[in-house]
Parts: structure tokens; sequence; C-alpha cells
């Protein structure tokens, strides 16, 4: 196993694609919060390391489960990466989260690692069996922007409609993310929620949910031009998303969660 090898397959193995997009989101709200460029940069590199933290002990926890199904999308079931070096990965990116984490403050590094961080792992090692599936992402997303607020030189809560429309965007994210794994998933003993409502049901309910945070983001900070917009545009998503076909349905609930941070991002 070549150096370069595990290093792709190290970055392969952190769920890249949520880490980016919840990393990306993390700094978007620091800039509208007002933190200085050094501040802004603590915190989302506080969370960008959390997030490694999951992505990597989510595989190293469905290693066995992932060959079981010969999963080709994973590194550590290819053989791409050691066991032991994720394992090594997460313990320091765990590490470094804690530290980075309470440097953003004790307020804002206690909710980032009680409520944040350690609903990811609780995911992880439970929650994804579960028809409590979407709980860990509904308090996770509710409370990065305040893990964001937390952070500034006064230390203040956001609003609630912040928080909610967070909260309503980590359940669709956790509907979206299961809904091409849910057959492999099934194969191995993984029963959480969105495999419990089956694809039929969860192509329909991702909208629905987005939506409702949608609404939520509009109406919260009270609707102005720009709220009434990005609503109007993820209602027209909402219906293309329940009535399209193939990978349309993916793409436009996709398009709402994107409009739903946008808004939060404009208004927070």
């Amino acid at each position: 196993m070549s150096t370069v090898g595990a290093i792709r397959g190290l970055a392969l193995s952190c769920h890249p694609g949520p880490t980016v997009a919840v990393t990306t989101f993390t700094a978007l709200l620091a800039a509208s919060a007002g933190h200085t460029l050094p501040r802004g940069l603590l915190v989302t590199a506080a969370v960008f390391t959390g997030q490694l933290s999951i992505g990597w002990s989510n595989d190293l926890i469905d290693a066995s489960r992932d060959r079981a199904v010969a999963r080709g999308d994973k590194p550590i079931a290819r053989g791409d990466v050691a066991e032991g070096t994720v394992r090594i990965a997460t313990i320091t990116a765990l590490a470094a989260c804690v530290l980075l984490s309470f440097a953003c403050g004790i307020a804002a590094g206690t909710v980032h690692l009680v409520l944040g961080v350690a609903s990811g792992w609780a995911y992880n090692l439970w929650f994804k069996r579960t028809a409590l599936s979407p709980l860990p992402y509904a308090v996770a997303f509710a409370i990065l922007p305040a893990v964001v607020t937390l952070a500034l030189p006064t230390p203040e809560w956001p609003p609630a409609w912040v928080m909610v429309t967070g909260g309503l965007l980590g359940v669709g994210a956790h509907f979206l993310n299961a809904l091409p794994d849910l057959a492999d998933d099934a194969a191995t003993g993984v029963q959480g929620l969105p495999h419990r409502l089956g694809a039929p049901v969860v192509r329909v309910v991702a909208p629905a949910v987005l939506l409702a945070g949608s609404v939520v983001a509009a109406v919260g900070p009270g609707l102005d031009p720009t709220s009434a917009v990005l609503l109007a545009g993820c209602t027209v998503l909402a219906v293309v998303a329940v009535t399209g076909k193939g990978r349309v349905p993916f793409v436009a609930a996709i398009g709402i969660a994107l409009l739903n941070v946008v808004s939060l991002v404009v208004h927070s």
C-alpha cells in the first residue's frame, strides 16, 4: 500500500462531501456573524476536525459490514487504507477538535463537543440502526449556528428560528444521505428511519422536511423580498423533487438544502 494511496484512502474515508459541506456552512456562518478572520478560521477548524473524526469513525465502525457487501466506494473495504491508519487519524482529529473547540471559548467548546460531535459519534455507534436515526442530525445541525455565535467576543445564542431551521436541515440531510445506500445498509442490518420508511416515502419526506425548514427560515426573521424569493425557489424545487424521475428528485432536494443554507447565512 503506497503512501499516496493511503493518503487518498484517508481523504475518501472521511466522508468528504458532508465534511466539506458542513465546514463550508460553518465558515459562511462565521463570516455573517461578524467574526474576525482568525477567529472565524478557528471556529471553522474546530468544526472541520470534528467532522473528520465523525467521518473516519463511521467507516471504521462499518468496515466489516462494508466488506460483507463489497462496497466499492469504501476505501477501508477496498483495502486502500489500513484500519490502523484510519484509527490513528480519528484519534488525532478528535484530540485536535477538543483543543480547538475550547480555544473558541468554554460555552462554544462545550456545546460543540457535547451536542455536536457527540451526536455524530452517537449516530455512528447506535442511532443509525434505530428509528431515531434522524435525532443526532437534528441536534447537531440545530446547534451548529450556536457554536458560531457562542464563540463571539460576547457569546450569545442564535434566534430560535435559526436553530429550528438548522435542525430541519439536518433531518433532511440525513434522509438524502441515506437514500443512495438503502439497499446496501439493509443487507447488513442497518435499519434507520429511512430504511424503515423505504425509498419511495423518503423521496417525498426529504424535500417536505427541507421545505418546512425553508418556511421557518423565511418567516422567522420576518418575511422580506429576499426570504420570499428563496421560499418560492424552494417550493418549486420541492414540487420537482416529488414529481421528478431518476436522480432529479435527489438533485432538487439538494437545491432546497442549499437555498436554506443561503437563507440562514443571509439572515443570521
